[in-house]
């Protein structure tokens, strides 16, 4: 009699969340950013969310909460009813650096979210203001090696992805760089082109047209391709450096226990967003390039950078307070 009624029960629910995802979505939708607008991550949820907006004829409401490297949002997220309707667009640091710097997280990537699909990459650059004496990688890594920590070099942030590039590139190469944090990387452009700082590790489309009017001069790209921005910019790993490998990767994710046939719904609709030549060719026009995923293919490129970069922030003494 019990298992009867146990069989009973599960086929009710597997049947409630099939006409669920059926229905879904009957309502606004929101996508949370860890970050303020402008920037990467925001972009991504307003550029993808205006398709699905499109494809489902109800509204998806960008909300912008930033704070605390993005643990703000991701929290909410977290916490939010796992129905479909509160979704996150995350950035590799919040599931990927976050988790392997922050001591006391209040979130398990693996526990506590749901892969959905990746949306977007974009590569990660070294770069000079063009009156420094620094023409290549080659040139910042002799000076510093004859004179350890004496290099500044601009970051948009402690605890961000591009300040662990920077430890990544000093620990590779057996240097010693002084990370200048500042808040955000429209500051640290501005810092770089005044000559307050003669070096900066910034997202592409930060630099790219100050690279064109010739202010700025990129020294490398931190992924292991070349930039689609700009192809003539040589990678690292052309010149000698092939450990270091991160870019600025967008993704997007629900809340644990979020409803399959939701999650299939969504990954399905946001692949066919961003196979879209519009979509694309908005992101291409940043230095961006989609990447559409599988949840699964999601999940491994997560837990393959977090382990990773646990290795890096262990052997760099890299921390956030």
């Amino acid at each position: 009699m019990f298992r009867t009624v146990y069989v009973i029960a599960l086929w009710l629910v597997a049947a409630a969340s099939s006409a669920s995802a059926q229905t879904y979505p009957d309502r606004p939708v929101r996508i949370l950013v860890p970050y303020s607008p402008g920037g990467i991550t925001d972009i991504a949820a307003r550029v993808v969310g205006a398709k699905l907006s499109e494809y489902w004829g109800h509204q998806v409401v960008v909300e912008n909460r930033s704070g605390g490297n993005g643990l703000i949002a991701m929290s909410a997220v977290v916490k939010a009813d796992p129905d479909g309707y509160t979704l996150v667009m995350a950035s590799g640091g919040d599931v990927s650096l976050n988790p392997a710097l922050i001591e006391k997280m209040p979130y398990d990537v693996e526990r506590d979210l749901v892969p959905i699909s990746g949306v977007s990459d974009a590569p990660i650059v070294l770069v000079a203001n063009s009156h420094s004496p620094y023409k290549s990688v080659a040139d910042v890594i002799a000076a510093s090696k004859s004179n350890p920590g004496s290099i500044d070099i601009g970051t948009p942030g402690i605890g961000s992805i591009t300040h662990l590039v920077l430890e990544w590139l000093a620990l590779s190469t057996g240097t010693k760089f002084q990370n200048v944090p500042f808040k955000g990387g429209g500051p640290v452009v501005q810092a770089l082109i005044a000559g307050v700082v003669p070096l900066a590790v910034l997202a592409s489309s930060s630099v790219a047209p100050y690279v064109q009017n010739g202010t700025l001069r990129v020294l490398g790209v931190t992924s292991t391709t070349r930039s689609s921005l700009n192809p003539e910019w040589p990678t690292l790993r052309e010149q000698g450096i092939p450990e270091v490998n991160a870019s600025n990767w967008t993704a997007m994710f629900a809340p644990k226990g979020t409803p399959q046939p939701v999650i299939d719904r969504l990954n399905a609709d946001v692949v066919r967003a961003l196979g879209s030549p519009d979509v694309r060719e908005r992101f291409a026009s940043g230095g961006a390039q989609v990447i559409p995923s599988t949840p699964s293919e999601l999940a491994a490129r997560q837990k393959n950078e977090l382990a990773i970069f646990r290795s890096v922030v262990a052997k760099s003494g890299m921390h956030i307070e």
